[in-house]
């Protein structure tokens, strides 16, 4: 074990070192002069790879005794990572006036502030220099405005910028102390336990704690939990860290439609071994030997740390704003020390239900006889339940639906749904389960597949089709490449428009589309916007490529764009949104 951990420590440590960056001094290099017309003329030479903000370049005058700043004439900005950037180096002609009472030689002082980044993931501390200048101000116009125009854009420069929910949190992390990082992190972790991107977790701690038989102990059902929370933990820091350095999200990587079948039928073996069929071990002349070693115990726990690590990887890859803030943090700084310890925080909050769930399946479970079978047998179901939920990422609906009616009348049955000396809950669980499972395959039969309302399109009979409840979703225009985009954007220039980053293995993707998107007052205000999807299932370089040009670390991310197609960074919405929630963002655009 403590092998394994000390490996895990190493890969993030070697994960935190960054490539050489250049010194500030090296990075920008700002100059002023003072041309013929007494314009002065400020210019930041850009090192390799390095960019500005425009927004942090300010200009003023310190000294100047009635000379003023009349007017800039600044070259154009272009969209970078979702900011205005300069991506060349800038030169800023400065015209000056004076008050009607200057004259003769005046000594002035020009501060330039500026601040930049890297594109290795480095962004420097804000910077300000300072230029002298001896003016003569009888070449100056007189200035009669005693407010000039440029103080009032100055003015408008030390606005507070709105930034999207990520970008926030990735603020956070920058300007808060270490305890308080980890500490928020931990929290939002606890939130994130109630999405649905830990669910599917529940029954795998709880089958493998069960699995261990009648004689397992509270402390080692709290250990076995612990291995596992903390390798799902490693995975999440570890996938986390990489995506944030490198834009490349491992998570999606490994939803490719052969990972899928391979881990759903995993699941599917862990099921049947629970309803008794087989029991999964390890040989017994293999056991006996290690078992010498009194190693059997620590056996056990790396087949728990694996499986751990496995199901953060396959079974919840999930972004939402914390994870997408701590990757945006990560990427932008390099700083993959103190953006992985926010990870590890959020995802030990993620795992402290779990170990919650894993300790008391471990206490209360029943004693050996019936109960034991029946509990053994439950958890095999739901292993089962989760081998479906995942291949509903590369398989059809309809198939999905199929196979759920099976596993419920399965379930109804085996738990004596038609025993009539059954206790009268479990026999009551069984029939529900029975009901919706039938209800579930005659919408099936019916064309309309709806896992939540079965037997919705019997409200669209009157039109004797089902076909109004398939088309309760929105038409997104799909694109998979940046080129396919950028046809799109110039194509509806003038409009306001949606981009959805969306996938096929993307479980809270679906949520959007079933709750949020399916709303009929989300529907009528959305029909304002140009809709587009990023269809990045198959996480090729052209997919991965879209995702990194807007700073996309996963799905789903809600991307709006103005009239002249400039994104509305501030107005990014990462993971899921509840629909009413949507609509007032959507009001707001």
């Amino acid at each position: 074990m403590k092998k394994i951990i000390l490996f895990l420590l190493s890969s993030i440590a070697l994960l935190a070192v960054s490539p050489k960056f250049l010194m500030p001094d090296e990075a920008f290099a700002p100059s002023a002069t003072l041309n013929e017309k007494t314009q002065l003329e400020a210019r930041i030479e850009l090192g390799k790879d390095i960019y500005l903000y425009e927004e942090a370049i300010k200009l003023e005058l310190k000294n100047s005794d009635g000379i003023k700043i009349k007017d800039i004439v600044s070259p154009k900005s272009v969209e970078h990572h979702g900011d205005k950037v300069f991506l060349e180096s800038p030169t800023f002609l400065i015209t000056l006036s004076k008050d009607s009472h200057v004259s003769g030689i005046k000594n002035i002082t020009l501060d330039l502030s500026f601040q930049g980044c890297s594109e290795q993931g480095l962004c420097y501390e804000p910077d300000t220099k300072s230029f002298t200048f001896d003016i003569d101000s009888s070449k100056l116009e007189v200035d009669k405005d005693n407010l000039s125009k440029i103080e009032i854009k100055t003015e408008a420069k030390v606005e507070k910028k709105e930034l999207s929910e990520s970008d926030s949190i990735a603020d956070t992390i920058k300007d808060g102390s270490i305890a308080l990082i980890l500490a928020t992190f931990l929290g939002f972790g606890l939130l994130l336990a109630l999405t649905p991107c830990t669910f599917p977790m529940i029954p795998i701690i709880s089958g493998i704690i069960i699995s261990q038989g009648e004689g397992i102990t509270t402390k080692k059902a709290f250990m076995l939990s612990l291995v596992y929370v903390l390798a799902m933990a490693a995975a999440y820091t570890i996938a986390g860290v990489l995506a944030g350095l490198f834009g490349s999200n491992l998570q999606a990587s490994l939803q490719a439609p052969w990972a899928i079948y391979t881990f759903s039928a995993i699941f599917v073996a862990l099921a049947l071994s629970m309803f008794g069929f087989y029991e999964l071990k390890l040989p017994d002349s293999f056991v006996a030997k290690i078992s010498s070693n009194r190693s059997s115990n620590r056996n056990g726990y790396v087949g728990v740390a694996i499986m751990g690590f496995l199901s953060a990887l396959i079974v919840g890859p999930c972004v939402a704003a914390p994870l997408a803030g701590a990757l945006v943090y990560i990427g932008q700084t390099g700083d993959a020390l103190l953006g992985g310890a926010a990870l590890f925080a959020m995802s030990i909050g993620m795992g402290l239900p779990l170990i919650l769930v894993g300790v008391s399946a471990g206490k209360f479970m029943p004693r050996p006889g019936a109960w034991m079978t029946m509990v053994s047998a439950v958890f095999g179901v739901m292993m089962l339940g989760v081998a479906i939920w995942m291949l509903e990422r590369v398989v059809d609906e309809s198939i999905i639906a199929l196979l759920s009616v099976m596993l419920g009348i399965g379930f109804a049955t085996y738990f004596g749904a038609f025993d009539k000396e059954a206790h009268v809950f479990r026999r009551t669980i069984s029939i529900l389960v029975f009901i919706y499972s039938v209800s579930l395959f005659v919408g099936l039969m019916a064309g309309a597949v709806n896992m939540q309302k079965p037997l919705e399109f019997l409200k669209s009979s009157s039109n004797g089709s089902a076909q109004s409840v398939k088309s309760a979703h929105l038409d997104f225009k799909n694109v998979t490449t940046i080129s396919e985009l950028d046809l799109l954007l110039n194509k509806n220039i003038g409009k306001k428009i949606i981009l959805d980053f969306s996938a096929e293995w993307c479980a809270v993707c679906k949520e959007l589309d079933k709750k949020t998107f399916s709303d009929e007052a989300v529907k009528a205000k959305m029909s304002e916007f140009v809709l587009i999807r990023a269809d990045v299932t198959q996480n090729s370089d052209e997919q991965k490529a879209l995702s990194k040009k807007y700073g996309v670390f996963g799905p789903p991310v809600i991307i709006f764009f103005d009239k002249e197609s400039n994104v509305i960074s501030s107005k990014t919405v990462v993971g899921f949104i509840e629909a009413d929630k949507f609509l007032q963002h959507l009001n707001n655009i």
